[in-house]
């Protein structure tokens, strides 16, 4: 039994696979978020890191969101984002993460007077040298707002445009409650039009409702979370018959009280439905693990085989937004890890 479970906890390690759920801010530790702070001489409300982490026990998504946007206010100049970022993806990197797609909420800085430029140079500078440094692949998704106005969302659409090259889609995050995709149909016609790449989180907090209203009116590629799917066998239909994958984040959905406890998580029913379901971090700093982490609570607690690790992690290609010569070359690099191993 041991000797098994190691075997599976090395695969679960030394997978390739991809990230395409982690919000930029929710991967700022402890001990970079004080570093940071003495550097800009900002004071935080707590004297110590062990302070700071006594209070990541969440209710419910606002209340993570306070602590989320608190921590986050230390950022302000382009090293910061840059550290943030580089620090993330060496993270990434050493959890064999081989494309890394990254959320980024300007709205959450530009509203404290930081400048949209301040914030996408830093982190693209960051992308760009992890990839030259590492060979990790990343690319960065704008998320908006949605418990703002879709003025808000427009304003910083507008900013986005003009780095185009530097952003590859568009997603909408944030308290999800009485705050429904159809709010941003307009945005996100407008970032289709431009051509980003479009996707949504919903069915986290939100019922199944606003997963079909993110593929019907906001006609996203992927849905974020998605996880209240299930409870709309049509719409699993609709899921399972387009491809439409769903990014999970399963610690995150138990620190948040989304779900009871890792044992009741709907992964393994969305697997068997026939769903692309794909396994990710979300907030890794505030929720107790990074990606390998979450592979392997899932795997304990779901009894996930070999053969499921390896379908979760080919999901994760095949969900990415990447060209298929990339896909092509991560799956082999899959393959090969695979035929490794057996």
């Amino acid at each position: 039994m041991m000797g098994k479970l190691a075997s599976i906890e090395s695969t679960i390690s030394n997978i390739p696979k991809a990230e395409l759920h982690v919000h930029l801010a929710g991967t700022l530790e402890p001990s970079l978020m004080f570093e940071i702070a003495e550097r800009n001489k900002i004071k935080l409300k707590y004297a110590t890191v062990e302070e700071l982490k006594s209070k990541y026990r969440f209710e419910n998504l606002p209340d993570f969101l306070e602590i989320l946007y608190e921590g986050a206010a230390v950022l302000v100049r382009e090293e910061d984002f840059y550290d943030v970022a580089y620090a993330y993806l060496e993270k990434a990197h050493s959890q064999n993460v081989l494309r890394a797609e990254i959320f980024f909420a300007p709205q959450s800085f530009m509203r404290r007077g930081t400048d949209f430029q301040v914030i996408i140079n830093g982190i693209h500078w960051a992308l760009v040298d992890a990839e030259r440094e590492l060979g990790i692949s990343a690319a960065l998704i704008m998320c908006l707002l949605r418990d703002l106005s879709l003025e808000s969302a427009m304003e910083a659409l507008e900013k986005a445009v003009t780095y185009k090259e530097w952003i590859i889609g568009v997603g909408l995050g944030s308290a999800e409650l009485n705050n429904p995709p159809s709010k941003f149909q307009a945005a996100f016609d407008q970032a289709r039009g431009e051509g980003f790449k479009v996707v949504a989180h919903a069915g986290e907090e939100g019922p199944a409702e606003y997963v079909r209203q993110a593929i019907e009116l906001l006609k996203v590629s992927r849905i974020d979370h998605g996880i209240h799917s299930l409870d709309d066998d049509t719409l699993v239909q609709t899921l399972v018959e387009k491809r439409i994958p769903l990014t999970v984040c399963p610690l995150s959905n138990v620190q948040l009280q989304v779900v009871d406890t890792i044992e009741d998580h709907p992964l393994k029913r969305m697997m068997d439905r026939g769903i692309l379901v794909t396994v990710n971090s979300d907030d890794p700093a505030y929720f107790g693990g990074y990606i390998n982490e979450n592979y392997l609570a899932v795997h304990e607690a779901l009894n996930l085989t070999r053969e499921d690790i390896y379908r979760l992690a080919k999901n994760s290609f095949e969900a990415a937004f990447i060209s298929e010569t990339q896909r092509e070359e991560m799956l082999s690099r899959l393959d090969e890890h695979i035929n490794r191993e057996t």
